[in-house]
């Protein structure tokens, strides 16, 4: 069975590759990319906007 491909940037490092469902680490262009991006996520160095009054404790235990 034929899957389409199509040419990304990797959102890790922006290097051109190949987006394929035969790459399991897509989107990322490697293994290495995937890892880098899971630990700047385990560092907070991304985050997600909360929406403003939601500053619910999420570790709090539930009423």
């Amino acid at each position: 069975m034929n899957t389409p491909t199509f040419q990304t940037k990797c959102p890790s490092c922006g290097k051109q590759h190949t987006y394929s469902t035969e790459n399991p680490s897509r989107p990322f262009c490697s293994e290495r990319c995937k890892l880098i991006d899971l630990g700047r996520w385990a560092n907070e160095e991304y985050n997600i906007p909360a929406a403003p009054g939601s500053s619910q404790d999420l570790d709090a235990p539930p009423h």
